[in-house]
C-alpha cells in the first residue's frame, strides 16, 4: 500500500525502504531507498520484500527470533499494513513467519 510508504520516505527510513521494490505504471522499477513523495503516483505496485539488490527475497528481513526462542518484529512501530493486518494468533497459527503474505513461505 502506498501509504505504507509515505512515512518510510519522509523519515528517510532507508533501512525500511532498501527492502522493498516499487514497480511504476510505465513498467519500470525502482529500490524504494530512491524514492522521493513525487514519485508516488505513478506507483503500479508494491514488493514486500526485496534484497537490496532488488530480487525478491522468501523472508522477511525484519523477523528476529531471540535466544529465548521468541519472536520480534525489528520495525514493530513502522511496519506496513499487510504485517500489522496479519494476525495468525487469530488463525491458530503457530509458526506465524511460515504464513506470513509478506514473508512468502521460509523463515531467516
Amino acid at each position: 500500500m502506498i501509504e505504507d510508504i509515505i512515512p518510510w520516505i519522509t523519515q528517510d527510513r532507508k533501512d525500511i525502504l532498501q527492502h522493498v521494490g516499487i514497480r511504476f505504471n510505465d513498467g519500470t522499477r525502482k529500490n524504494g531507498r530512491d524514492m522521493s513523495l513525487e514519485d508516488l503516483p505513478q506507483i503500479a505496485g508494491i514488493d514486500y520484500w526485496v534484497s537490496i539488490k532488488g530480487r525478491k527475497i522468501r523472508h522477511c528481513p525484519f523477523f528476529f527470533r531471540a535466544e529465548d526462542g521468541k519472536v520480534y518484529c525489528k520495525i514493530h512501530d513502522a511496519k506496513p499494513n499487510v504485517c500489522i493486518r496479519f494476525t495468525p494468533w487469530n488463525e491458530g497459527i503457530r509458526d506465524y513467519a511460515l504464513n506470513c503474505p509478506a514473508c512468502r513461505d521460509t523463515a531467516p
